[in-house]
């Protein structure tokens, strides 16, 4: 239950990055968070759709807070270090609760060292180097030190190669590893670097000013420009986004998962769901797609392509092959368990994926959407879900049933087909861009492609020679003697008169 006070700090919540403070009744932190949006971030946990989705953690965190407070900051990458910077000083409960060895990682700085290198670490270490952290977000630590480093070139080398890699030639490495290598320039970047991390930000911009106006006084101007590029890409780091999309989830998402969970009566909301789709062209360079959708959210990184080893035009067929094929120990020992399994198709698809499921032994709710209608399509008497006929009703759905399937109508503005189409029609745009790729590929083949021992250096010689086919088809013999060699010169004209 909101107090009044927290309620009114609540409506004047900024829409600007920040870090925010959950406190209990006795003034006491107990979380910190960070925020791209703080005012939709902290509201998030006062919203009913986050109680119903939340953790028991987040819940009992939940229950605790009775005032908020926050501090705003110029972007998400400053917000991600003041977090860290202030989880240290306060040790808040509920932070230090979902905290491990696995979860927090530390950025290390060896700043005594004769070539200094910047990395990150999961556990840090008593050997004179500087660590910065922890940082719960790893993913976000690691995208925000990439954008740093064009600011703040920096090695990451442990152990330096034998010549100047290609971070080096990019700008991005100071190059200990070369004779150009400046030791002091590179320490004092450094310190740059280090200040920014614990959110000195004015503080560096002002010195990099007073810097580059030294250099242009003294008509050094090469130097004075990099300095300058310098404090335009620092400036510009403010626009970057570092976490919002991860961070930050949008509300109606969080009902679709709530409502879906609801409708197929699932433990919980699905956390991770997969999308599965088949491409092609006439029984041609068939292939399937398999999208992940975490908490509602794309994630591109744990999409996947397969090609299929069934020939023919046969969507069934390749549904089931390539559910197996994803249930297989090996994949699933790779990539996890979904919570859902979403097939683009009506009751034939939809029953395929079921048989491979079934055939493989494993558990997994499934369901499909049919293209015509927008359907949701339900098998009944499954084992791994149990359509709840009260939420039916509540969704302002309209179902038709048949002895083995139950196919549901939802308004088109529910959030919960929006979520359905959106894996679907992402599953769909995958699998067609897969197969159009393999498509021009076969097209880009020619006839130089099937003639044994000529490879693809010979192919693009004879093809930068005399253009093309027809080309080298009306080539004189001597004239393909001095590009490529008698032998092969008699295999290709031999070859190409058949």
């Amino acid at each position: 239950m909101k107090s009044k006070q927290l309620s009114e700090k609540l409506q004047s919540l900024p829409k600007t990055p920040g870090v925010y403070f959950h406190k209990n009744s006795k003034g006491k932190i107990i979380y910190v968070g960070k925020a791209a949006i703080l005012r939709n971030r902290v509201r998030q946990y006062f919203q009913d759709s986050t109680k119903r989705t939340a953790d028991p953690k987040t819940i009992a965190l939940i229950s605790e807070i009775f005032d908020t407070d926050w501090v705003e900051v110029d972007s998400e990458m400053e917000a991600l270090f003041l977090e860290a910077e202030l989880i240290k000083r306060y040790k808040p409960r509920y932070n230090i609760l979902e905290r491990d060895d696995k979860a927090a990682s530390y950025v290390r700085i060896d700043r005594k060292s004769v070539a200094p290198s910047v990395t990150t670490t999961r556990r840090p270490l008593d050997d004179g180097a500087e660590y910065f952290g922890p940082y719960l977000n790893t993913w976000a630590l690691r995208k925000a030190l990439k954008y740093l480093r064009k600011v703040f070139p920096y090695s990451i080398h442990t152990t330096l190669p034998t010549r100047a890699c290609l971070h080096y030639h990019l700008g991005l490495c100071p190059g200990p590893e070369t004779n150009n290598y400046d030791q002091r320039a590179y320490k004092q970047n450094l310190a740059h670097l280090v200040a920014y991390l614990k959110g000195q930000r004015v503080a560096i911009i002002n010195d990099l000013q007073r810097e580059m106006k030294a250099l242009a006084k003294d008509q050094k101007y090469e130097a004075a420009a990099k300095v300058r590029n310098q404090l335009k890409d620092l400036r510009s780091l403010s626009s970057q986004i570092i976490f919002s999309d991860k961070e930050n989830l949008d509300l109606s998402k969080d009902h679709a998962l709530v409502d879906l969970a609801d409708l197929l009566g699932l433990p919980k909301p699905p956390r991770r769901i997969e999308g599965f789709d088949i491409s092609h062209q006439q029984g041609t360079h068939n292939v399937a797609s398999m999208v992940v959708f975490t908490n509602g959210v794309s994630d591109k990184s744990a999409y996947r392509k397969f090609k299929m080893r069934l020939p023919g035009n046969d969507d069934f067929g390749h549904m089931r092959e390539v559910i197996l094929r994803r249930v297989s120990d090996k994949n699933v020992k790779a990539w996890g368990v979904p919570d859902l399994l979403l097939i683009d198709g009506g009751k034939g698809q939809l029953a395929a994926a079921l048989q491979a499921l079934g055939e493989a032994g494993v558990n997994i709710p499934a369901v499909g959407l049919a293209k015509q209608d927008e359907q949701i399509v339900v098998k009944n008497q499954s084992s791994d879900t149990n359509l709840n006929l009260d939420i039916v009703k509540q969704l302002n759905a309209t179902l038709e049933q048949s002895e083995d399937f139950s196919l549901i109508n939802l308004p088109k503005s529910a959030h919960l087909i929006k979520l359905l189409q959106r894996v679907r029609d992402e599953s769909h745009r995958f699998a067609v861009s897969y197969h159009s790729t393999l498509k021009l590929g076969a097209q880009k083949r020619s006839l130089l492609d099937e003639i044994p021992t000529i490879g693809p250096a010979t192919r693009k010689k004879l093809l930068r020679t005399f253009g093309s086919i027809k080309g080298i088809q009306q080539a004189r013999k001597d004239e393909l003697v001095n590009v490529i060699g008698a032998s092969k010169a008699k295999i290709i004209r031999q070859y190409l008169r058949k």
